[in-house]
């Protein structure tokens, strides 16, 4: 959550999703305004969040190393992995995990193209599913991806696939590229901008910048599954991953759980061609099945690895958000989604409804009705604003307009802090807002100290299938996640007519 105000100003032209998508920049701008540019806010957001988020005790990254130094890419790695700790939660800290990974690396340092490559791999702390690299041997992982994956072999893909970006030198290709892409585009738009053939040379520029992406996508696949393979995992596994990846896509859109700016889909696409491609690599390293996948010693490096959101960040736990830190709680209605952002805790509903709550700091002497009144709002109507009590807690709510959508903002004083519900729904159903409004923010409310000791992360954990389990019977050992079939079968890679095995090791979600 933000703790400082911003102004809120409603582009009329995005839809609820992507208001929701674009955090802060959106519907409320934390101490940037949105005309202050992307660049700004995104920096000071990461400054923040790294200052909200960075683990304990700092431990180096898995590394492995040649005899390469003072690498000038190297500059860009180092420049960057501050950034990218801030944004995605801190490095994970996990022994157990970090010797599983360390001997995936290993195994693929003895056959890599690049022996005088340095490599750090950095766990992130983050429950989206993603991995990337940046110049320089900089790779990483989230462990959302981690609790994805279902073996060793499928680890060492993405980890391989990753190197091979960086072996490839396509971060520094991309990066001269997209630089050549702005200038023509501010060409385009500062002169050309009113002739049709000039804006035709800017979608050639963009289709050539997204084909040249997709073809560095294609070249780390072969890269990464040729090195797999000589490393002798199953070669298999970058295809079997991928469509791993494909069925996440599928339960991610219908949940709209995790945030699309921070996981692996928005610049890794699955397609079938890519599947198709990445089965013909693999064959020249036999049938599938023919390399090792070491899924047993993997699944036990990830046992007990967090699950879902840390404690700094809150819990969701269905329907329900509980924060222990803050000691806060709040219910949203059936048929909502929680997704739980750094900036603030999004929910999306039927109808293209959307929530969205967070925090600022306010002086207890500042009225209620002065800092909701304070400019902030963009097409605020003063008539609407009505002083509340939710509970014991001083309150005010108000209602706003702009564009194709409606708009309730409730503010709840705690002490120092405010806490802010901001409901979105198309005028069309505008008749509904003020009752949904009133039913979320009613719900808000402190915690109980027995409640808040209660409260824990939920884990990975692994278990053995016994005679006469099913999947519905191990489904339903999983807490905290509604769709737990769904969620079991996608994370342990069972497709929706197969079942469990007797004496086969699964994983499910518990505390």
């Amino acid at each position: 959550m933000s703790d400082c105000p911003g102004r809120t100003d409603i582009p009329a032209a995005r839809t609820l999703r992507t208001l929701l998508a674009v955090g802060l920049l959106g519907m409320l701008a934390a101490c940037t305004s949105i005309e202050s540019g992307l660049q700004e806010a995104a920096d000071a957001e990461a400054a923040k969040t790294k200052t909200a988020y960075m683990p304990g005790p700092s431990r180096d990254p898995v590394t492995f190393e040649g005899a390469q130094k003072g690498d000038p890419q190297s500059t860009i790695g180092i420049s960057q992995h501050p950034k990218i700790l801030a944004a995605y939660g801190g490095a994970y800290n996990d022994p157990e995990l970090e010797q599983t990974l360390a001997a995936i690396v290993g195994r693929l340092a003895t056959v890599t193209d690049d022996p005088n490559r340095v490599y750090r791999i950095t766990v992130l702390n983050s429950p989206n599913v993603n991995a990337f690299a940046l110049p320089g041997g900089y790779v990483y992982v989230t462990r959302g991806l981690l609790a994805l994956a279902n073996d060793s072999a499928e680890v060492a893909a993405v980890i391989a696939h990753e190197m091979g970006h960086v072996t490839a030198n396509h971060g520094i290709e991309r990066q001269r590229r997209e630089q050549a892409a702005e200038l023509a585009g501010r060409v385009v738009s500062e002169v050309l901008d009113s002739d049709s053939a000039g804006r035709a040379a800017l979608a050639r520029g963009r289709l050539s910048l997204a084909s040249f992406s997709r073809n560095q996508e294609l070249q780390a696949d072969a890269l990464g599954i040729r090195q797999i393979g000589r490393a002798g995992y199953d070669a298999f596994a970058a295809a079997r991953f991928l469509r791993a990846m494909d069925a996440y896509s599928h339960f991610r859109n219908a949940s709209q759980a995790e945030n699309p700016n921070l996981d692996f889909l928005a610049s890794h696409p699955s397609t079938p061609q890519r599947i198709e491609l990445a089965e013909n690599h693999a064959r020249q390293f036999g049938a599938p099945g023919t390399g090792a996948t070491d899924r047993d010693r993997y699944l036990t490096g990830i046992e007990g690895m967090l699950f879902g959101d840390s404690a700094v960040e809150g819990y969701v736990r269905g329907h329900d958000f509980f924060h222990p830190g803050l000691g806060i709680t709040f219910r949203v209605p059936e048929g909502f989604v929680i997704d739980n952002t750094a900036e603030a805790v999004l929910a999306t509903g039927p109808g293209d409804t959307a929530i969205r709550f967070d925090g600022v700091a306010l002086p207890q002497t500042t009225p209620l009705r002065d800092y909701i009144t304070s400019g902030w709002i963009g097409g605020l109507d003063p008539v609407s604003i009505k002083l509340e009590r939710i509970g014991e807690l001083e309150a005010v709510s108000a209602r706003a307009a702009g564009g194709e959508y409606v708009f309730d903002v409730t503010v709840i004083r705690i002490g120092g802090e405010v806490y802010r519900f901001l409901t979105a729904m198309p005028t069309s159903a505008s008749g509904d807002i003020q009752r949904m409004a009133q039913t979320v923010a009613g719900s808000f409310r402190l915690l109980t100290p027995e409640e808040k000791a209660s409260l824990k992360p939920l884990r990975i954990r692994i278990v053995t299938a016994k005679g006469g389990d099913t999947v519905a019977s191990l489904s339903r050992r999983i807490v905290g996640i509604d769709r737990k079939e769904e969620m079991f079968r996608l994370l342990n890679d069972i497709g929706a007519n197969d079942g469990v095995s007797t004496g086969t090791r699964y994983k499910i979600v518990a505390e």
